[in-house]
């Protein structure tokens, strides 16, 4: 604990730099740091919200997959399809007017980030709209769908037991799944119906009422939100399906590379999302780390994400996610509305963090990872392996640092 106060302290106050601008954007290879002073905050003030978010680490395993095994392990066929790794210390970073004033922990350090991946998917898909792969986020998904290939090596299409059944994943037969917009996936308000990856629907975060699990009657799209990984996996297969090509790849190329990403990140899928497009096998990405997988990133290129979306998708003078997007993506959703796209948290009526403006919103995932954005204040903070339920009081802290 007192090692990573210490070099917080020799990070912070190096003196020397010029008045920070509002348009700083850092290349690849480098971010340009500056004191709290410089960047308007109060250096005792902001010291004691880092020492804050340390000492409030989350208390779960650091062995991941030991943690995922104490709680959504345990769900009917919760059983680890990805990958797991341990994680680090608490760590984080304070970025104002896009330059780096603070950071704890080890921020080069690659962890998985769990549902902060959601936001990397979205983006994806924000890309194909941009495009016009996809026409519009309020087109049915499945006029963009076709039946897929699942790649199962050994497997022979014409043993007995196949008979009648089909070789291919169809996400959007039902007439139930038929109704379902991009959109619809996008907030998480579909009650698609199915099983994907050996996972069915209903048993994520299954209801407490088992006799409902496979009987209950569905909700029309758009009108109930449900927080639900198998659906996440389900919008990461449509992508695929429009893109025929590799997720991280589409990321790689019109995202991380243009807003100087590390190399060292990765996006899972998991061992039995892989299918066959074009005649090459790919994998599907997960959503998460539900059942392991998902982005393993580091604190560094999280922020750079997070100063992407925190400029309404410009990094520079170039535009790499439209305004549009974006728009829609913190535009609340109804039935939930600190939920925009997958994973906006929205800061609503500042329902979500009363310590931060209702402006604010957040990328966020279990650990707790998150990434907060607060356009109003050009602040930018990432911080991971803190408690969930000591997050306002976080933010409240680094608030105080500001000079009013």
């Amino acid at each position: 604990m007192k090692r990573s106060a210490s070099i917080l302290f020799l990070v912070v106050l190096i003196p020397g730099f010029a008045v920070a601008q509002r348009d700083y954007t850092p290349p690849a290879g480098s971010w340009e740091r500056r004191t709290p002073q410089q960047s308007k905050l109060d250096p005792a003030k902001l010291k004691e919200a880092i020492d804050f978010a340390i000492a409030s680490e989350s208390k779960a395993p650091r062995d991941l997959q030991l943690a995922h095994f104490q709680t959504f392990g345990r769900e009917p066929y919760g059983e680890p399809i990805g990958q797991f790794k341990d994680r680090g210390d608490a760590t984080g970073l304070i970025i104002r007017n896009g330059y780096i004033v603070a950071e704890w922990g080890d921020p080069g350090r690659v962890d998985m980030t769990f549902s902060v991946t959601k936001s990397f998917l979205s983006t994806t898909v924000g890309l194909a709209f941009d495009r016009k792969l996809i026409r519009s986020l309020q087109d049915k998904a499945a006029d963009y769908s076709t039946v897929i290939a699942p790649y199962k090596p050994g497997e022979k299409f014409d043993g007995p037991e196949n008979l009648g059944r089909s070789p291919f994943i169809d996400l959007f037969a039902t007439e139930h799944n038929k109704k379902i917009t991009w959109e619809h996936l996008l907030r998480q308000t579909s009650d698609w119906e199915g099983t994907l990856w050996g996972k069915p629907e209903w048993a994520d975060r299954p209801d407490r009422d088992n006799s409902t699990w496979l009987t209950r009657a569905r909700k029309e799209p758009g009108i109930a939100f449900e927080y639900n990984d198998v659906r996440v996996n389900v919008l990461a297969l449509a992508a695929l399906n429009v893109w025929r090509k590799p997720l991280p790849q589409v990321l790689r190329e019109n995202v991380m590379d243009e807003i100087g990403a590390s190399n060292t990140w990765r996006w899972y899928g998991y061992e039995n999302s892989f299918v066959v497009i074009d005649g090459q096998i790919v994998q599907s990405v997960s959503g998460g780390g539900h059942w392991g997988g998902g982005m393993f990133i580091n604190a560094l290129d999280m922020a750079r994400f997070g100063l992407l979306t925190s400029r309404n998708g410009k990094w520079g003078n170039q535009q790499l996610l439209s305004a549009e997007f974006i728009r829609q993506a913190r535009t609340p959703t109804g039935p939930e509305p600190t939920y925009g796209f997958m994973n906006w948290y929205l800061n609503t009526d500042r329902k979500l963090y009363a310590n931060a403006p209702a402006g604010a919103f957040v990328h966020v995932g279990n650990g707790t990872n998150i990434i907060y954005i607060d356009p109003d204040n050009d602040l930018v903070i990432v911080a991971r392996w803190i408690e969930n339920g000591k997050i306002n009081e976080f933010i409240g802290k680094v608030m105080a640092s500001l000079h009013k």
